[in-house]
């Protein structure tokens, strides 16, 4: 009961709370095992029917996902602290000085004083937001340019610490057993990495991050493959359900990637154009047209769109790598950071089929 006034607290409206309700009525009510071996008491009882921790969870994983995360980035950010203090103890220690001696030892004293031709150009660079004239601030540019550079570099020692030193990293990221179609799966089939991507192919932000995952794909070669799920926006993009089930019907057809690349190359997803498409990939067209007429494929791409939600996904895209959750138009960066602490880490993560 006070999880449903803090529902109604936060604004989510009433239907969604009687969703839930029914859910928690409805749900299979199966008795899990705590850590111990024993039984968990339920959370609750309605009517002599008991209702357990897990029940609740399959109905508010949306929610809890955010919190999961960023609960997790707070951890991270203050176990790398903890473990960047106890390298620089480690290292002074080791050579009879304090932290702030050593890297002013091995750091500050080796930055070398900003140039006249570096100053000059920071001061182009930053012309805009400064107006005072260059004689007046030149001091303070020196120091600010040198300050820069010493921060730089003490995040640079960090770093060779870091890779010299034994430091092995047990925290996990939240993972959502997110699974995938093999239908619709591009690259290595072993693969220790596999990134699921809930996608729309009308979104525009779908569409930009496309370059993205094929060079992270280049990168990794044969260690990542990629999978495609549907998560069409259909209350803001009207053709996006009817692309959906387009590209399930190129699936038929063993031409499912081939198809997908020209939607998202596409500025027109009407049917007309849908059916161009599946010429250009030198698919049946008749047999394409009768396909997507027949709507067949609806309750599929219902399904990824259901197994979405319950996942967490609100918006595309949404990646799960590994069952770590990112969301949006990312850089390649924020990828490889995950992809890189999956391949290093033993046993690899195995992902699972639908």
């Amino acid at each position: 009961m006070r999880f449903l006034t803090q529902l109604k607290a936060s604004g989510v409206c009433t239907a969604n709370t009687s969703m839930l309700v029914c859910c928690l009525l409805a749900a299979a009510t199966i008795p899990a095992l705590g850590q111990d071996g024993r039984l968990k008491p339920p959370v609750a009882t309605v009517e002599g029917q008991p209702v357990y921790e897990e029940d609740l969870l399959q109905v508010i994983q949306p929610q809890l996902m955010p919190v999961r995360q960023q609960e997790y980035e707070i951890k991270k950010k203050a176990l790398d602290d903890l473990i960047q203090q106890k390298l620089l103890e480690n290292a002074a220690k080791k050579k009879g000085v304090t932290a702030e001696q050593l890297l002013a030892q091995e750091v500050d004293a080796k930055i070398p004083a900003p140039s006249d031709a570096e100053v000059q150009g920071y001061y182009m660079a930053l012309r805009e937001r400064i107006k005072s004239p260059f004689t007046e601030i030149e001091t303070q540019l020196k120091q600010s340019l040198k300050q820069a550079k010493v921060q730089q570099g003490r995040q640079d020692y960090m770093k060779r610490l870091r890779e010299e030193a034994n430091v092995v990293v047990q925290l996990s990221a939240p993972r959502v057993n997110v699974a995938f179609d093999p239908a619709r799966v591009r690259g290595n089939a072993d693969a220790p990495v596999t990134i699921v991507e809930f996608s729309d192919y009308q979104c525009p932000y779908c569409h930009q991050v496309e370059p993205t995952i094929a060079a992270v794909l280049a990168k990794y070669g044969d260690r990542v493959r990629f999978a495609y799920r549907d998560f069409p926006l259909r209350a803001i993009h009207d053709h996006a359900e009817i692309a959906a089930e387009a590209s399930r019907c190129a699936v038929e057809q063993g031409k499912f990637w081939e198809y997908h690349d020209q939607l998202f190359k596409s500025t027109s997803l009407d049917k007309e154009a849908l059916a161009g498409y599946a010429r250009n990939a030198n698919m049946d067209a008749e047999k394409f047209e009768a396909c997507v007429k027949s709507e067949k494929y609806k309750a599929q791409v219902d399904k990824d769109i259901e197994e979405g939600r319950k996942a967490g996904v609100t918006g595309t895209p949404a990646f799960f790598i590994n069952g770590i959750s990112t969301s949006g138009a990312q850089q390649q960066d924020a990828f490889t950071r995950i992809i890189e602490d999956e391949l290093a880490k033993k046993p690899p993560f195995q992902a699972s089929t639908r």
